[in-house]
């Protein structure tokens, strides 16, 4: 089977791919790499020729909701209107838990996402999840200095690999809609996921947590960003992460 992954080429894209050729399948790469524009939809008729399954995990990185809203609207409108076009038998997209109950910018263009997905013409599952791990390494890596002022955040985190074979095992199976939520083993707050992650690296930084204004503040330290429900959760934890990090970063230097 042939199954297209939009934004293939991107950290969580290439978890992706990675997992589509472990299941037996051809991974279709729709990027501007590849000749694909999600946003202009240029090339993409010619990309899904053949394809059976789209697995949509583009992003934008903002917040703000302008250009979130933009982002997701237009290059999800243009991917089901070229499967459409092409026979494509099922969509699935990436979203995220809590989407609908906090008021974020991103989270804002992520709503459209669904929306369009779920109301259009293509046979589509929607799979929510919390956020990944490398949250807490992204966040840093924006925050220069020796404090490192993250927001109070009540998440349940998830190791991206997970999430990636989960995405496969649902495109591979009846379009279901809103799938259930996939959430990782255990609730962390994002402070002491970056405390966590300075120590791993050997890092003196202090953190400092500070509650966002409003009630998008009070929902992302509160239950705003948790699952609701039952669903898939990953085995890998947070710390059993961090070792492979370390394991993966002791390699590479080695090679």
């Amino acid at each position: 089977m042939r199954i297209a992954v939009a934004g293939g080429t991107g950290w969580v894209g290439r978890l992706v791919v990675n997992a589509v050729r472990a299941a037996g399948h051809e991974p279709v790469l729709l990027a501007r790499s590849t000749g694909v524009d999600l946003i202009r939809g240029s090339g993409l008729d010619e990309a899904l020729n053949g394809v059976t399954v789209v697995i949509d995990v583009s992003n934008v990185s903002t917040i703000s909701r302008k250009k979130s809203e933009n982002f997701f609207g237009t290059a999800t409108g243009n991917l089901l209107a070229a499967g459409q076009r092409g026979g494509v038998r099922h969509h699935v997209a990436l979203s995220v838990v809590g989407a609908d109950r906090v008021n974020w910018g991103y989270y804002a263009g992520k709503r459209r996402q669904e929306a369009l997905v779920l109301d259009g013409a293509v046979p589509a599952t929607v799979l929510r999840s919390t956020q990944f791990y490398e949250l807490a390494a992204q966040m840093l890596a924006t925050i220069p200095g020796p404090i490192a002022v993250v927001p109070q955040m009540l998440i349940q985190p998830i190791a991206a690999h997970e999430v990636a074979n989960c995405l496969v095992d649902l495109a591979l199976a009846d379009p279901a809609g809103r799938a259930p939520d996939i959430a990782g083993p255990q609730q962390l707050r994002m402070s002491d996921m970056a405390r966590r992650l300075l120590r791993a690296r050997g890092s003196h930084r202090l953190v400092l947590p500070i509650r966002l204004p409003g009630a998008t503040g009070r929902a992302m330290a509160g239950h705003g960003l948790l699952p609701t429900g039952p669903g898939p959760r990953g085995t890998q934890t947070f710390d059993q992460w961090l070792v492979s990090q370390a394991a993966q970063n002791t390699n590479g230097r080695t090679q």
